[in-house]
């Protein structure tokens, strides 16, 4: 989802605040892939989507690289990407199909 400069910078300040506010030191996010993983999600399935499939990913990322001091920048990197590419591929058959039809055998669950 492509913003504007001024919208990035606003976003990347208001990332910035808001990292700090909870305590996430020295996070980086990939905004670019958060926001078209939120576009690709409110048009495959509904527009409420959005923020659920961001969080999810970010959850996923989160208990995946561990927590406070035990991630590494490099892990928390990969396991964003790797939570991101789980919900690309589930966008990708729209809100009434992918693999909970079939069962979880390819992921973590």
């Amino acid at each position: 989802m492509a913003v504007d400069d001024d919208e990035a910078r606003v976003l990347d300040e208001w990332s910035h605040r808001l990292a700090q506010a909870l305590q996430i030191l020295d996070l980086e996010v990939d905004q670019e892939l958060l926001l078209d993983l939120a576009r690709k999600s409110a048009g495959s399935v509904i527009h409420a989507a959005a923020p659920v499939t961001t969080f999810l990913v970010g959850y996923a990322a989160g208990l995946e690289a561990g927590t406070g001091s035990a991630g590494s920048k490099d892990s928390s990197t990969a396991a964003v990407a790797k939570a991101a590419d789980v919900a690309f591929q589930l966008c990708e058959d729209g809100h009434d199909g992918g693999p909970a039809s079939e069962g979880w055998a390819d992921t973590a669950q």
